[in-house]
């Protein structure tokens, strides 16, 4: 009988439910229902390994070994099947335990989420086996009592979380300037470019380049040659797009650009985000965008090359890694002396302050919360993390409006005081 891979994390060769009862499903049907039933079985398993993020995968499977080894030592069944309440209580919050002081790895003590997280991938592991959940409130989301206590008394022991800080578009600015001087490479201007498109886009890093490792284990798509669209303005002002073959200058004169995202963190696919030309002649997303499709179009006519792709005189094809980005905007950082004139220590620099930074650049400037959450494409209202209220400008004519006096009188006064006498005394006099 053809196998299935499993959705347990026990063998590599299984069926994607527990392998004794799907062969007892399969086994009891006729050849010809057994036969077309596997089929389905294959048709669903493969929808199920979509559905799962190859990273987390292999987080789940890290953690379910942690756990098994963990089992051994208390020894209880690894799927606690015909253990008390007391029992799953106890070896789920001494696993807990385990992880958070690190008894199964070289680190030291991890944050409460990361704790949280293991519970997750092992309960997760053992739904899927046999349709459990040990460490959840039956019918619930929620961890049972003692686990979700322990959780919040390790996170209220857990060190503020430093959150990396935005910079501003001369960061992406200083490194597209880089490759107008004289022997820039191709990886400088390419840097330079993905860095003005990062910070007016409000990309995430996994969307304009390639991992240094397991590039493959990500859910997120990148830009592709195919996924760029430019538009010019005719005579009426009206947006009309450009041919695949236009020229190139049309490309980098164009008057907008649409990129579009395949796939990305959030599940959302097909989305679509554009940008207008601001004026500029150099440090321009629109022109950002197309030096990179000219760059790449000179090469290669593959539709499906990455944006982060770029060719050195060698003719080879080489890729921006995140770690390109990183060490660009950390040397951008030092050179115009965030730390001195920004308050801005470097090592808050990092990837994520190209989105952040742009979030912010919104906000200050006057876009609404719908606006900047739609250009980012969030699902929910996470961006207004972004939007830092410790910067000064945030702050600025507060303190003004809030020493003028209105003299307003509460209406909700004679709810709480009877003010009857003192109204008839007032109007007899």
């Amino acid at each position: 009988m053809t196998d299935i891979p499993s959705r347990s994390f026990g063998s590599e060769a299984k069926w994607f439910c527990r392998e004794d009862k799907t062969e007892k499903f399969v086994d009891r049907l006729p050849p010809v229902a057994k036969d077309h039933v596997t089929n389905l079985l294959r048709l669903a398993d493969r929808g199920f390994r979509h559905g799962r993020v190859e990273a987390t995968s292999k987080t789940r499977k890290a953690y379910w070994e942690k756990w098994r080894r963990h089992c051994q030592l208390i020894r209880l069944d690894n799927r606690l099947q015909g253990v008390s309440f007391e029992e799953k209580c106890n070896s789920a919050v001494s696993f807990a335990a385990a992880i958070r002081y690190g008894w199964y790895t070289r680190g030291g003590t991890v944050r409460a989420g990361t704790v949280s997280q293991a519970l997750s991938a092992v309960n997760t592991t053992i739904a899927l086996d046999i349709n459990e959940q040990p460490f959840k409130v039956q019918g619930s989301k929620d961890f049972l009592p003692l686990i979700s206590q322990t959780l919040a008394g390790w996170a209220r022991e857990d060190p503020p979380t430093e959150k990396k800080m935005p910079v501003e578009a001369d960061i992406p600015e200083f490194l597209a300037e880089l490759g107008l001087e004289k022997g820039a490479t191709e990886l400088t201007k390419a840097v330079g470019d993905l860095s003005l498109m990062a910070f007016y886009f409000l990309l995430r890093v996994g969307e304009y380049t390639i991992k240094g490792r397991r590039n493959e284990s990500k859910q997120t798509v990148q830009f592709r040659i195919k996924d760029v669209t430019f538009f010019k303005k005719d005579h009426r002002g009206i947006l009309r797009m450009l041919p695949r073959n236009a020229s190139e200058e049309e490309i980098l004169s164009a008057d907008a650009v649409t990129l579009k995202l395949e796939n990305q963190k959030n599940g959302w696919k097909g989305v679509c985000v554009s940008h207008h030309s601001n004026g500029e002649e150099y440090n321009n997303p629109t022109k950002a965008v197309g030096r990179r499709y000219i760059h790449i179009k000179k090469i290669t006519t593959d539709p499906n090359t990455f944006l982060s792709a770029y060719f050195e005189e060698d003719g080879l094809r080489r890729d921006v890694k995140d770690s390109d980005i990183r060490a660009g905007l950390k040397a951008a950082a030092e050179a115009l002396d965030y730390v001195g004139t920004r308050g801005i220590p470097v090592d808050k620099i990092d990837t994520h302050c190209l989105r952040i930074g742009g979030a912010n650049a919104l906000s200050l400037n006057g876009y609404s919360k719908e606006q900047i959450q739609k250009m980012g494409r969030w699902r929910g209202d996470t961006f207004l993390e972004y939007i830092r209220e410790s910067l000064a400008d945030f702050s600025e004519g507060m303190s003004k409006s809030m020493s003028k006096l209105f003299g307003f009188v509460s209406l909700e006064a004679g709810v709480y005081t009877d003010i009857t006498q003192a109204t008839v005394e007032v109007s007899t006099t």
